[in-house]
């Protein structure tokens, strides 16, 4: 009984052994090997070996790292839903945001073993990288409009500043982490997107009647501009076609004028305003003769 004993733990912990002797590697994943703590290395340059998408062997002592290579989406949200940051005016926003990172295999020691908690610590970089960004953006150009008008982005505040230039802010944002903070970490980072940025509840009661109000009248004006523009068009118009008509008239005039000059020096004007007459009255319904005094 005593060997059989022997013999079933021997089997079992050869099927343990056995079972910890390989293991597996999905698609998009790289694995890191490490025995007693100490990732294995490829030459002098002690650049971390990696297996790809398949099974390998390993012996039970030897522990895996496997790490996704595919981009991956940090939610910078925070527990309670958003994080926090004052503006350059002093108000308090409420933003959440997502980071898109993809690791890079040259530098996957940075990433894994540069860092105790690599994710956690990113988020807390971005988080201080954003609040350092909010507070201190400001307006990119003039403050008025090109048609003379007062900007009504910065007469609001940082918070219609900021909505208003959000693609602005997210573009510095990304120029400074691929520039300064890529190669720190071993990630590539492709984007950080501003998914909302929340202002105090009342501020936004205020500012949304506040543009609802402004959207209104610059409605109004536009449309009673253009209703301008269309009568000021449709006078001109008319000041063009009575001046084309009065020399049309003046031109019939003149023609006129010189045909009766002929027939006068002709001798035949009383015989031509006779005849004129003769057809006038012909025409006539009635004729009234007034009888000499």
């Amino acid at each position: 009984m005593l060997w059989m004993g022997l013999l079933i733990g021997l089997g079992a912990y050869g099927a343990y052994a056995l079972s910890k002797s390989f293991f597996r590697v999905g698609e998009g994943h790289l694995a890191v090997r490490t025995t007693f703590g100490a990732a294995e290395t490829v030459g002098a340059s002690h650049t971390l070996r990696t297996w790809g998408p398949g099974l390998h062997t390993k012996a039970p002592w030897q522990h895996v790292i496997v790490v996704p290579m595919m981009e991956q989406s940090l939610d910078l949200a925070g527990e309670q839903g958003g994080r926090t940051a004052m503006a350059e005016d002093g108000t308090i926003l409420r933003f959440d945001s997502i980071l898109r990172y993809v690791p890079v295999e040259s530098e996957l020691a940075r990433f894994l073993f540069g860092l105790r908690s690599p994710k956690e610590h990113i988020t807390g970089l971005f988080t201080c990288l954003l609040r350092n960004e909010i507070a201190n953006f400001r307006a990119p150009g003039p403050s008025a409009a090109p048609d003379g008008r007062l900007d009504f982005a910065l007469q609001a505040g940082s918070y219609a500043l900021i909505r208003r230039e959000r693609q602005k802010l997210n573009e510095h944002i990304e120029a400074f982490c691929r520039d300064q903070i890529g190669g720190r970490y071993g990630v590539r980072f492709n984007a950080v997107d501003l998914a909302d940025i929340l202002p105090p509840d009342e501020i936004a009661d205020g500012l949304n009647a506040v543009i609802n109000a402004r959207t209104e009248v610059e409605t109004r004006y536009l449309r009673a501009e253009g209703e301008c523009q269309q009568r000021l068009l449709a006078s001109e118009k008319g000041v063009g076609i009575a001046r084309a008509r009065a020399l049309a008239i003046e031109t019939e005039i003149r023609t006129l004028a010189r045909f009766l000059g002929d027939l006068k020096q002709q001798g035949t004007l009383d015989l031509y305003v006779a005849r004129r007459r003769a057809e006038v009255l012909a025409e006539s319904r009635a004729v009234f003769v007034k009888e000499p005094s």
